[in-house]
């Protein structure tokens, strides 16, 4: 067993690597925080402290994991293509993702709030990169012109789908045509 830490030494990323750890070998719903406080070699307390309960300690891993991952562009001379290929992209590394395994294999219920009621953490950071890269193709003259909020929204959502769906539609199709239409879509949804 790890040896306790001083609390004001441990930061959160400790937390979340542990955290990380823990979903990965239990899933979501058996992960605890006590699982959690062990594998980062805390108190109970100091983990309570941070995260009151497993889900806000979750909500808090898959915001710096997939924030991580959403941070990447994808290679282009324009927006748009830095578009597509930046949202083909993020769909495959998402998929690939360990975390995003774990949880579409043992938890996908945990995703259906951010499907149906609210945008999380993790989405609001995907949109504001979206907005920034839609601007960019307005002002390249790359991107159609359009309501940068609502073009936003839209393309986060299309992508989004794929993320959640592409697993079962992938079951009897080559994944590569698959992510090849997707990026047919993106191109054009976006072309002027």
């Amino acid at each position: 067993m790890p040896s306790q830490r001083h609390s004001t030494r441990v930061g959160d990323d400790v937390l979340l690597d542990a955290a990380h750890k823990c979903v990965l070998l239990v899933g979501v719903r058996r992960t605890t925080l006590t699982d959690v406080a062990r594998e980062a070699g805390v108190s109970r307390m100091t983990l309570y402290r941070r995260f009151p309960d497993v889900r806000s300690l979750v909500a808090a891993l898959m915001t710096r994991e997939f924030g991580a991952l959403l941070g990447e562009v994808g290679p282009g001379a324009t927006a748009r293509e830095r578009l597509v290929n930046g949202g083909v992209g993020t769909v495959r590394r998402l998929l690939a993702n360990p975390l995003m395994a774990a949880v579409l294999d043992r938890d996908a219920e945990l995703l259906l709030p951010y499907v149906v009621e609210r945008l999380g953490a993790t989405q609001l950071i995907a949109e504001q990169f979206l907005r920034v890269e839609l601007a960019a193709g307005h002002a390249d003259g790359s991107v159609r012109p359009g309501d940068l909020d609502v073009q936003a929204r839209t393309l986060l959502l299309m992508v989004q789908s794929f993320v959640l769906s592409v697993r079962p539609a992938v079951a009897d199709l080559d994944p590569d045509a698959v992510f090849a239409e997707l990026a047919t879509m993106l191109e054009g949804a976006l072309r002027p």
